[in-house]
Formats: C-alpha cells, sequence, structure tokens
C-alpha cells in the first residue's frame, strides 16, 4: 500500500488533505492507483475564498496580459517536459489507449494551453470605437474585464484537455479559478496544478478541489462569489448547474450531450467514409460527447457500406491499452459498462440488428476491465430510443435515407447539436448540406478535428456558449464600455436642457 502515491487537493498554493479519501482504479484491470483526498462544502468555500482574496488582490488581474502568457506557455512547457509520464497516468486513470492518450488527451492539452498563451497577446482586451459626434462630441472606448472567480466543472473522458479549454481563457483573461475533476480522474488535473505550483503561478490563482457533484459541484454552481462557470457533462447534470447559477445570475457555459449524425452520401469515397464513421464513434471507445454515432447511409449503398465497415471493425484490437497494438481501451466504469450493454440490448428490442459485435480481452490480467466491444446496430428509424440518447460508449446505430432532404430532416430531429458530418466526393454539395445541419461544428470528410483556433460548443439541448477560438476570451471577461466628453464646454452638453438654468447655477 505505501507504493501506492496518495493525491492532495490544491488550495491557496498550498497542498491539502481531507478526512476522506477515494480510490482510483484502473478500468483496465482493477488495480488501485491512487488515493485521493476527498473534499466537501468546506472545502469548496475555503478555494472560492482564496480565489476572491487573490482576485481581489490582483495578483493576477493586474498583470499584463503579456506576463499571463508567459507564465501559460510556462505551465504548457512543464507538461511537455512529462508528456509519457502524463500520458501514462491518463491511461490508468480513464481508460484511453496510450495512442489516443498521447495524441489527444495530453498532446491536445498542451498544445491548446499554448494557443491560449498566444491568444492572451494578440486579444483586444481594450479598443477604441468611433468618435461619438452628437449629441456630444466624445470618445469611446471597449474595455473587457476579467469576470471575477470562475468554476470549471471536467468530466472524466478528457480531464486534462477539457480543464485547459476552461482554465486557458479564464487565466488568460485575468480571472481567478477553482475546478472540480470528476471522482474517477482527479490525478491529471493535480498534476496541471503541479505544474502551476511550480512555474509560480501566485497563490489562490489555481485551486484544485476533488469531490462528490451532488455536493462540491453544487455548492460550486450556487457559491455567491463564482461569478461563472463552466460545465462538461451530461445535459441532465447541465440544467442542473444552469438552474444552481440562476439565483445569482452568473455566467454559464454548458457542453453538454451529442447523438452526433454521420451522413454519407451515395457519392462518397467508401474507404475514407468507413475508416472515418468508424473513428467518429470509437474514439475513447465512444466515451466523447461529439461521437458519431447515428450513421445516415444513402439506401443505395447500405449493404455494401456495412459489409465493408463490418469487416474493417474487424480488424481493430481491443486490449491492454498501455500496448501500442491496442485501438480500443476499456469503459471508464462498471456503471458506464452496464449501461452501455442496457442499450445495446434495448436496441435489439426495438427492432435493430446486431450487425457485428468484438470481443473482449482474454487476457487474464484484464478480466477485472470494464470492456464493452464495438457494436454496429442496422435496420434502425429515428423515432427508437437507441437512435435518439446518447450511450456514451462503443455503439454506432445505423440508419438509411432516400435523398439530401430526408438525410437533413433526419439529422435535425434530435433535441441535441453538437456535432455533425457529411461524406462525399462532392464538396459543394457536402457544404450546402452542412449549411443546412444544426449543430455547433460539422465536418466534411472528417470527424474529431476539433482545432483549438475555432469555436466549439452546441446548440439546442448540447450546450450553451462556446470553447476555444476568440470567442472563450469573451465568455470569460465582460465588457464595459467608458464615455469620454471632447467638448470641455458646459454648454455644449445634453445636461443643461434636462436641468434648469437655476440649477446650473
Amino acid at each position: 500500500m505505501s507504493d501506492i502515491p496518495h493525491y492532495r487537493m490544491y488550495i491557496d498554493g498550498a497542498w491539502r488533505d481531507a478526512a476522506d479519501t477515494i480510490e482510483v482504479r484502473s478500468p483496465a484491470t482493477g488495480e488501485l492507483v491512487a488515493t485521493v483526498a476527498y473534499g466537501g462544502v468546506t472545502t469548496v468555500d475555503d478555494a472560492v475564498a482564496a480565489a476572491k482574496a487573490a482576485d481581489e488582490a490582483g495578483v493576477w488581474r493586474n498583470t499584463s496580459a503579456q506576463q499571463r502568457a508567459d507564465v501559460l506557455d510556462a505551465i504548457a512547457d512543464n507538461l511537455a517536459a512529462r508528456t509519457d509520464e502524463l500520458t501514462a497516468l491518463q491511461v490508468a486513470e480513464n481508460g484511453a489507449t496510450v495512442r489516443a492518450a498521447g495524441a489527444f488527451l495530453i498532446g491536445y492539452a498542451i498544445a491548446h494551453l499554448r494557443y491560449f498563451a498566444g491568444l492572451a497577446r494578440t486579444y483586444a482586451f481594450q479598443s477604441s470605437g468611433p468618435l461619438m459626434e452628437a449629441p456630444t462630441l466624445a470618445a469611446g472606448m471597449i474595455v473587457r474585464d476579467p469576470v471575477g472567480v470562475c468554476a470549471g466543472m471536467i468530466p472524466w473522458n478528457f480531464p486534462l484537455l477539457l480543464a485547459v479549454w476552461k482554465l486557458g481563457p479564464a487565466l488568460a483573461a485575468g480571472n481567478t479559478v477553482v475546478l472540480k475533476p470528476d471522482d474517477q480522474t482527479p490525478l491529471t488535473l493535480l498534476e496541471l496544478a503541479r505544474a502551476a505550483d511550480e512555474v509560480g503561478l501566485p497563490a489562490g490563482v489555481l485551486n484544485v478541489v476533488t469531490g462528490a457533484g451532488p455536493t462540491v459541484g453544487a455548492r460550486l454552481a450556487e457559491h455567491p462569489d463564482v461569478r461563472k462557470v463552466a460545465f462538461t457533462g451530461s445535459t441532465e447534470v447541465g440544467k442542473s448547474v444552469m438552474r444552481a447559477a440562476a439565483d445569482t445570475v452568473k455566467k454559464v457555459t454548458l457542453e453538454l450531450g451529442g447523438k452526433g449524425a454521420s451522413i454519407v452520401l451515395d457519392d462518397a469515397d467508401l474507404d475514407l467514409a468507413v475508416d472515418g464513421s468508424l473513428f467518429a464513434f470509437l474514439l475513447m471507445s465512444g466515451q466523447a460527447c461529439e461521437s458519431g454515432t447515428r450513421l445516415l447511409v444513402h439506401e443505395s449503398i447500405h449493404d455494401e457500406f456495412v459489409r465493408r465497415m463490418v469487416a474493417r471493425a474487424e480488424t481493430l484490437v481491443m486490449g491492454d491499452p498501455m500496448s501500442l497494438a491496442s485501438d480500443l481501451g476499456p469503459l471508464v466504469s462498471a456503471k458506464q459498462k452496464a449501461r452501455v450493454e442496457k442499450y445495446i440490448a434495448l436496441g435489439q428490442e426495438e427492432g435493430c440488428k446486431l450487425a457485428y459485435q468484438g470481443t473482449v480481452p482474454t487476457d487474464p490480467a484484464l478480466a477485472q476491465g470494464h470492456w464493452v466491444p464495438p457494436t454496429i446496430l442496422t435496420g434502425a428509424t429515428n423515432d427508437m430510443r437507441i437512435a435518439r440518447e446518447e450511450i456514451f460508449g462503443p455503439v454506432l446505430v445505423v440508419l438509411t435515407y432516400g435523398d439530401d432532404d430526408e438525410a437533413v430532416a433526419i439529422a435535425n430531429d434530435s433535441e441535441y447539436g453538437l456535432s455533425a458530418g457529411v461524406w462525399s466526393a462532392d464538396r459543394e454539395r457536402a457544404l450546402g448540406i452542412a449549411r443546412r445541419l444544426q449543430s455547433g461544428t460539422v465536418w466534411v470528410n472528417d470527424w474529431h478535428m476539433i482545432n483549438a483556433m475555432y469555436p466549439f460548443g452546441g446548440v439546442k439541448q448540447s450546450g450553451l456558449g462556446r470553447e476555444l477560438g476568440p470567442d472563450a476570451l469573451d465568455e470569460y471577461t465582460e465588457p464595459k464600455f467608458i464615455h469620454v466628453d471632447m467638448t470641455d464646454d458646459r454648454r455644449k452638453h445634453v445636461y443643461p436642457v434636462v436641468i434648469s438654468a437655476a440649477a446650473q447655477g
């Protein structure tokens, strides 16, 4: 037991333990990875108080954008120097394959943090408007101030990356931050705090508090001193966060569920679309909110497409996530495994055909892992629960359509609107369809290609606001208009008209 590391929370520039402790176990083997201090409402209050004190003292908001950018770059450098260590830690805590963890979960996080450092240097924190000549001669200035204390609630699928999506713009704008990781994946966020501490981020500017969502998360959402909440997770929980934030009228960014529609047109390159469609629903074993989990295939190519997709799926390897040979890892927990298996059974009850289901690892060392093989269900219609509800696992539901209009209608017939895709050899035709899709992101002949320079977020019940791109800093600042009179002559002002001559003296 002494070889198992113990992680403490990070509050006000110091590492803090708690009376309660949770275990982090490998989703692949069930082995104990670490123990972690487990906070509560009092811990949240202490972290928010530290963040508020740092904000009011101006130790971060009063630094220049260049200084803030330099610190963000230093944190990125610190993380980059430990890429291999962080990749292994990410695999251990959430079961991502080592290839996905290195490229997406860790590599993307570092690259995106560098993007926000660059954005801090170029963002218009202050701008001048046109000279106003009426009713008086005046100059106008717009200043974008930091919001204050910001709370970020991070899910378990891409913990470090999604923490950076909140921390990066928040710190770039001069705010202070309290992050709450998911119980299952707190380790990489605590390592992020370590990196910030080592490069000299002032105390209180970043705080990381572990604890249960219904207590720690709920307290952050309702806390009167928190002025901005950014949440990534399920639509159901996102609604509760929004309700809690409403009492103090906080700014809210919500990145919620999805049921991405991937449309394969009849002129698509089938080899490209087959590989792309598999990638669309199998990254992180389907545990990604913007996965392409509804596959709409033109009826004229349906049978051939499914045949090719099954043949390609049969070549994929599910196994030890630390092996470079593994394409797919486990699900994050036994609870998630049970949920996904329930949906697979439901799909067949609703009338879907099990066109393909892979095999789970037979290695005894992986026997305690949470394995669900890639599964393809055909014969679905868009009114089935399997086609409407987010599953969050390696399950693809295949539907057919007759023409472009029907494909768009099916794709848009969803409460979600986070991601969509179009596969076609005709880019103009694909773009025409993309413009009609009700989705925050639409890929043409690709999937999962999220770029730090462009906004990411959903419409409808997939969320509010945008992360990434210059829009992200808009979410963490408040615009202030400053009016500067240029006349220096009382007689030319408006108020002599509405204030009596006697009052004017």
